[in-house]
């Protein structure tokens, strides 16, 4: 019996001792060899929580009327579940768009943004183009944060879990980094990978607004919740900050499907559970297949992976374009690490597959 035989059928058995994936209805059909398979983007493959797409159904009849009301009570429901004030919360088209506002509203000529390298790209992107300055800190030996070096700056960007290495920084780290940075510093912790994590070393920085005040967190219903195509995301921070973030903003989020789905969503705990659960056992599974093609990764705590493939992974990530499968770009910093978005398991298989033809 084939090695790949082997693995299929182990994969099915894990999967089966799970009853908490049932609960997450597959949006993604089984892929062919000719369906393109999309593992570039930390997309969440599992689908919404089914309440969330009855509230989408039940909201077309809403589709004449402007959506202020779902705002309103989209913005109540998060100040609930963290345990703020109503204007402590703002709520974006997705969070990249509330990390443009931030470099809109404290950056510009002779200001200067410092972040982790490599690490999500919105920050520079827009702060260099205000006329910002963008100091980049090489990620230390564990792919934390290096907080040590990352004083200074107008505004500290931390990706925690962070983007494209999956790894975290600690929180006692984040504890120090928080209480020695001046007020005049906007640190901006962007938690869009948060519901992923699972070492008992990471924890949310959002109780920690209340006694920072320079503090600005952002969260995204992108990724756990599986609303990418509605773009919807929020922040918290003190109501100051709240307010110049908002000074920057035209609208927020203007689409009543995105309101309806994110408010059933973070109702919905349980089907949350269940895709964080589904994503760690295939990250798993994934992990021992990729031992036995001698590879190792990063520690993930994120719906994605950085697998170490000893060698340039631009010419691994045209090959695997070349076979429809869609693999993260390469990044600069690390030119020999593969970022894997977590997919469905036949996506997965498909992977693992096209990869062993690519490297041998």
């Amino acid at each position: 019996m084939s090695n790949h035989a082997v693995s299929r059928r182990t994969f099915s058995q894990f999967l089966g001792a799970s009853a908490l994936l049932a609960a997450v209805p597959p949006i993604v059909r089984a892929a062919s060899p000719t369906t393109e398979v999309r593992l570039n983007a930390n997309e969440n493959p599992f689908g919404p929580s089914p309440a969330a797409m009855r509230a989408m159904t039940e909201a077309l009849s809403l589709a004449p009327r402007y959506p202020d009301a779902q705002e309103e009570g989209l913005v109540a429901d998060l100040a609930h579940v963290h345990g703020v004030n109503v204007d402590q919360i703002l709520l974006g088209i997705g969070s990249s768009d509330l990390l443009r506002l931030a470099s809109s509203a404290f950056l510009g000529p002779g200001r200067t943004a410092v972040m982790a390298d490599p690490t999500f790209e919105i920050i520079a992107l827009h702060g260099g183009a205000w006329g910002a300055t963008i100091r980049r800190v090489p990620l230390t030996a564990t792919y934390a944060h290096d907080l040590e070096k990352m004083d200074g700056g107008n505004l500290v960007y931390i990706c925690n879990p962070n983007n494209p290495t999956a790894t975290i920084t600690p929180k006692a780290a984040m504890r120090a980094f928080l209480d020695r940075t001046p007020a005049s510093t906007i640190v901006v912790v962007d938690e869009a990978y948060h519901h992923y994590a699972t070492s008992s070393d990471y924890e949310s920085v959002i109780p920690f607004v209340a006694t920072h005040p320079n503090l600005v967190v952002v969260r995204t219903f992108s990724k756990i919740y599986a609303l990418a195509g509605l773009r919807c995301g929020y922040a918290v921070a003190q109501k100051a900050l709240i307010e110049k973030l908002q000074g920057q903003q035209q609208f927020n989020v203007s689409n009543i499907m995105a309101l309806v789905a994110a408010r059933a969503s973070v109702t919905d705990t349980r089907h949350a559970a269940a895709a964080q659960k589904q994503n760690s056992d295939t990250k798993a599974w994934l992990s021992k297949e990729l031992g036995n093609m001698s590879l190792t990764h990063l520690p993930s705590e994120a719906n994605f992976m950085m697998i170490d493939l000893g060698t340039d992974v631009g010419p691994v990530n045209k090959a695997m374009r070349e076979k429809n499968v869609h693999v993260g770009r390469r990044f600069p910093a690390m030119p020999q690490h593969m970022r894997i978005t977590i997919g469905t398991p036949e996506e997965m298989r498909r992977f693992t597959t096209a990869l062993r033809e690519v490297i041998g």
